[in-house]
């Protein structure tokens, strides 16, 4: 399925850190992730207030997740991560350790960072949406 999808930054765009601005699926069935948040299999939240911790928990439900469905990140078509945040700085050391990280390819596709002012649990600082094509 990775060869049916087209990842596209036409020239007239900006150019951007890594994603890119168009992602084109052929054909295919398609699978659509809840928001991985940074809580563990009993539902606790992973390091409170430690961004970088919540990061690596997010990172590891998002490869379960989308194992459970037989994809692996670069099957991504499209990402979406909020950050509790309006620091472009603690947006951008997210975004870092997301592309640094075992789920990295899938930032390469049609991606949206955003600065929240609250998510979902107590003490929640980061979530990833993920929009995935799955090979066939």
């Amino acid at each position: 399925m990775t060869e049916q999808i087209t990842r596209i930054n036409p020239a007239p765009l900006h150019e951007t850190p890594g994603y890119h601005h168009i992602t084109v699926v052929e054909a295919g069935r398609t699978a659509y992730l809840a928001g991985q948040c940074p809580l563990d299999g009993t539902g606790t939240l992973v390091g409170p207030g430690d961004l970088e911790l919540q990061t690596d928990q997010v990172v590891a439900n998002a490869m379960t997740a989308l194992a459970a469905v037989g994809a692996e990140p670069q099957h991504v078509v499209r990402s979406v991560i909020y950050v509790r945040s309006d620091d472009r700085a603690a947006l951008g050391a997210a975004w870092q350790r997301l592309n640094a990280s075992a789920l990295g390819p899938a930032f390469t596709t049609a991606s949206t960072l955003l600065g929240v002012s609250q998510l979902g649990f107590t003490g929640q600082l980061i979530e990833v949406d993920l929009t995935a094509a799955l090979p066939d």
